[in-house]
């Protein structure tokens, strides 16, 4: 059985936070078993903070690099105010700086994709032209879908800077699709001319 931890637990919302709040915590739990508890159970008091600071360690590891909202905030204007031309060649050359091999699809080739991906023999398909979309729902993933099986890819990465329908979302974990958002994109893009331009 796979554990899951619940979307609004301490240890949930300490891990989608920024890794020092968990140090804090670990802190004033250190200190106030310092003051409140006897010095030879201090020890016993203090250790109440060790899940914190691994909660902490991963919280960093997984925020390592990671862009900061205001840089996040500054691509999705950026990438938001370009033509599908020059938005398909922003994603080209990011991930050809990740190390992929790029080739763009005609629509007739691959109608739900507009980007294979190769690295290390795996193929990942790409959707990106509805990138400015209000809202994703089920139906362009269902295309995305039906071209990764086609292609006999490994799965797919669907790029949309609107929300996310929980329905949208289900389909896409069930299906090995990433939907590829503003933090990951704001990643992706940090060496581009248009991610450069968002740091200046």
């Amino acid at each position: 059985m796979k554990f899951r931890m619940a979307e609004k637990s301490l240890f949930a919302v300490l891990l989608r936070s920024p890794w020092w709040i968990s140090v804090a915590l670990a802190g004033v739990i250190a200190l106030v078993s310092k003051l409140a508890l006897p010095a030879e159970l201090f020890l016993f008091g203090a250790m109440g903070a060790v899940p914190l600071l691994v909660v902490a360690a991963i919280a960093a590891r997984r925020q390592w690099g990671q862009p900061s909202a205001a840089r996040v905030q500054q691509t999705l204007d950026a990438v938001s105010a370009l033509s599908w031309r020059d938005f398909s060649a922003a994603l080209e050359d990011g991930w050809q700086r990740e190390g992929y091999a790029v080739s763009r699809l005609e629509g007739r080739q691959s109608p739900g994709a507009d980007f294979a991906l190769v690295k290390a023999g795996q193929t990942t398909l790409v959707s990106g032209k509805r990138w400015k979309a209000a809202s994703l729902g089920v139906e362009p993933l269902r295309e995305l879908q039906a071209a990764i099986g086609q292609a006999g890819a490994r799965g797919g990465i669907f790029v949309a800077l609107g929300d996310v329908t929980p329905q949208a979302r289900a389909f896409a974990n069930a299906q090995r699709i990433q939907v590829l958002q503003a933090t990951e994109l704001a990643t992706l893009l940090r060496h581009t001319p248009v991610g450069n331009a968002a740091r200046a």
